[in-house]
């Protein structure tokens, strides 16, 4: 994965869009030598998205397989899920 320092990314954003959307390259953007932010291309994005629904869902089911019962909305409320769609 490439880096530009955030204080550069004004002047090479248009360099480093094309490098995300034709070479399928991330960027890290780093403040202070450290990553704050990422470049990355919609697909990847989507990916990651799923990821994250799929790691929910799993601590969802987890949490449901604990002992005793739960409501949903204390189970969606633990997990900082939105809407019922999530899982």
């Amino acid at each position: 994965m490439a880096n530009v320092a955030a204080t550069k990314l004004r002047t090479t954003i248009s360099d480093l869009l094309d490098r995300v959307i034709h070479h399928g390259e991330r960027i890290a953007v780093e403040r202070y030598g450290k990553p704050v932010a990422a470049l990355v291309s919609p697909e990847d994005l989507k990916l990651l998205e799923a990821l994250e629904n799929r790691m929910d869902l799993e601590a969802a089911r987890e949490a449901l397989r604990e002992p005793g019962r739960r409501r949903w909305d204390e189970v969606r409320a633990e997990l900082a899920l939105q809407d019922d769609t999530a899982v």
